[in-house]
């Protein structure tokens, strides 16, 4: 893992009142599989970086199911292109939970993410969070469950983990371990990274 001063990219300051710096993505062309989540977080966007928050999972079960080679955290993230993978959210405004988020930001949210679908053309998009894949398919009825869905996003297979985050009590780390860990065998099996 690097650490911030040695890779050049540093904690950023929130400019006046709320605001806080924006998140980029981390996606290059010939992304196979693109991680999606519902939007950054303060402690996210002040770093820089994705999925920063302290109790945060995701990164460390990239590395224990194998979807990654190698240990690394959030301020890795522009290396996951390296293996295939992308990052960004349905909404890129900055919050401290997504109990804030409008109606209105999921719509244009969803008409981004279509866009960047239809640009990088990933295999799958990955849904990180139930409350993700709720936000890319209103429509749709009933309990979802962690694993591909029938759905597709554009021309994308979906799949759903569950969210990573400190704050899901829904999930322990072993039930979300064993979701990221089918998550790798069903890329084995239908995308070539």
């Amino acid at each position: 893992m690097r650490n911030y001063k040695a890779s050049g990219i540093g904690p950023r300051r929130a400019g006046p009142g709320q605001d806080y710096p924006p998140l980029r993505d981390r996606i290059r062309p010939g992304v196979r599989v693109l991680f999606v989540g519902i939007n950054p977080g303060v402690r996210s966007s002040v770093t820089g970086h994705h999925f920063a928050g302290f109790s945060n999972r995701f990164w460390k079960l990239l590395y224990e199911s194998g979807l990654v080679p190698e240990r690394i955290g959030c301020e890795d993230d522009t290396r996951l292109p390296e293996w295939g993978y992308g990052l960004t959210n349905i909404v890129p405004r900055v919050t401290p939970g997504a109990d804030t988020l409008r109606p209105e930001e999921f719509v244009a949210g969803r008409a981004r993410l279509r866009r960047t679908i239809s640009r990088y053309r990933p295999k799958v998009l990955v849904a990180v969070g139930v409350t993700v894949f709720r936000a890319l398919f209103p429509e749709r009825r009933g309990p979802v469950k962690p694993g591909p869905q029938p759905e597709r996003f554009g021309d994308s297979a979906v799949f759903v983990l569950p969210n990573p985050s400190g704050r899901n009590a829904n999930f322990s780390h072993g039930e979300m371990l064993s979701a990221y860990r089918y998550l790798a065998r069903h890329l084995r099996r239908n995308v070539r990274l």
